[in-house]
């Protein structure tokens, strides 16, 4: 069962672990012309860049299944993972608890927020030098990544890497490797920031129904 809600919650977001470079991290060689510095400034900047938002996902787990469904988030603390047909899934996080749910079975199954791979994304104020262990930052043909690692999250360390556009202004994919060597791969499309949303969204005991 915790290998299970491992792997909601670490598909479910990402998101993000402390310090400078690991200690004997190598930076790959299409990173040397980037400043680190200024790139991870940067994606926290992208990261700052709204109080809410929301978008469609389609997320590739490690067995190669491809699944949608939208997110919706508000800083600090809310989120929700609502999965499309024929997942029945969802996680809500109402600022403190996080919540993986069944919509069919009618099981909830309730996590600490800062045992979750959400907890960074969730923040009042991202900062991913001070919060997360930094490994590298690269570039590549489909844009710019952080990579970055968490020993807190729930069964053990989870590395992520966070991809963003070329200019570093908006965040794209993330992938998730946990502890067991699971790897989640989310997309966004359809990004929407700072639009109201409906508060019953983040709601623990709002349930959608199954049709």
């Amino acid at each position: 069962m915790i290998l299970r809600v491992s792997v909601v919650l670490t598909a479910a977001f990402l998101v993000l672990g402390g310090g400078a470079l690991a200690q004997g991290a190598r930076e790959p060689a299409s990173a040397k012309a980037l400043d680190t510095q200024t790139a991870v400034a940067r994606a926290n900047a992208a990261l700052n860049s709204f109080q809410t938002m929301s978008a469609s996902f389609s997320q590739v787990g490690g067995e190669g299944r491809r699944i949608t469904g939208t997110v919706w988030v508000q800083r600090p603390g809310k989120l929700r993972f609502e999965y499309n047909k024929p997942s029945t899934l969802e996680v809500v996080s109402d600022g403190s608890t996080v919540l993986v749910r069944d919509r069919k079975l009618n099981t909830s199954d309730p996590y600490p927020i800062s045992q979750t791979p959400l907890k960074f994304l969730l923040a009042p104020q991202i900062d991913l030098a001070r919060d997360t262990r930094l490994r590298s930052v690269s570039s590549g043909a489909d844009g710019i990544s952080v990579n970055i690692e968490d020993s807190s999250t729930l069964g053990g360390t989870s590395r992520i890497t966070l991809t963003f556009d070329a200019g570093i202004t908006e965040l794209k994919r993330w992938r998730v490797t946990d502890a067991s060597g699971y790897t989640t791969t989310v997309t966004l499309a359809g990004i929407e920031k700072n639009k109201p949303i409906d508060p019953r969204t983040f709601m623990l005991g709002f349930m959608r129904p199954v049709d």
